[in-house]
């Protein structure tokens, strides 16, 4: 039984909480997400190199998640099927250096997961942000090794669907919108337990548009009778 125990151990098919895991788990390098809430509740920020596993409705604030992190980035990102056209007018709004942003749009799912295991391990990529619906745990075990390889992240986006089975991710993610903000939900952390839930409030992911809108609404209404006489 110990022998198998160690063998499991060896393969990182056994899971460990902070305080039992080997060093090599606990000592994880950190960047930030550019957002103190959620650097607090992942002990530091994003994993770097990894993997982080992002389920929820494609198109409701995902990438908006992501544009702090982009943002301190010095080498490339490479998006690989965005389910959406990507505005670089909107990157360029965002302090984004649009010519660090690239885009591949590929058809089939295996050449997809090639483009992102060669982007990973290039040295030349921060990050990959990979659009991909079926995932197996040996394909997302080549990802984890192209991104220790290069010293990067991968940033896995997919639908909310039930999964057999873990995925061997650094981190797993559910996001949920809400009227105060966008709710995330922490369900794996390499080296930790499941946290407890946070929500990012709308102002914090879209703090041109909520400011806009603010002023918009604070605006004073006059009368009609009342500027008539004016």
């Amino acid at each position: 039984m110990a022998n198998l125990i160690d063998f499991l151990q060896h393969q990182n098919l056994v899971w460990h909480g902070t305080g039992n895991a080997p060093l090599s788990q606990r000592l994880v390098e950190k960047q930030s997400s550019g957002y103190d809430a959620l650097d607090a509740c992942l002990e530091g920020g994003f994993p770097m190199p990894g993997i982080v596993d992002i389920q929820c409705q494609l198109g409701m604030g995902e990438v908006a998640l992501l544009i702090p992190f982009i943002r301190a980035q010095t080498r490339l990102c490479v998006m690989i099927n965005p389910p959406a056209n990507v505005n670089a007018h909107a990157l360029k709004h965002q302090n984004i250096a649009t010519e660090l942003i690239w885009v591949l749009s590929i058809s089939e799912p295996n050449n997809a997961l090639w483009a992102a295991e060669q982007c990973l391990k290039s040295g030349v990529c921060s990050s990959v942000l990979l659009w991909h619906q079926a995932l197996q745990v040996h394909q997302v075990k080549r990802l984890m090794l192209s991104a220790q390889t290069g010293q990067s992240l991968c940033c896995l986006l997919r639908e909310n669907r039930v999964q057999v089975g873990s995925l061997p991710v650094s981190l797993s993610m559910q996001l949920s919108p809400r009227s105060e903000g966008l709710n995330i939900k922490v369900t794996k952390l390499k080296g930790g337990w499941a946290k407890p839930q946070i929500t990012l409030a709308w102002s914090l992911l879209w703090p041109q548009l909520i400011t806009h809108s603010e002023s918009e609404r604070s605006g004073q209404v006059l009368p009609f009778a009342s500027t008539a006489r004016r």
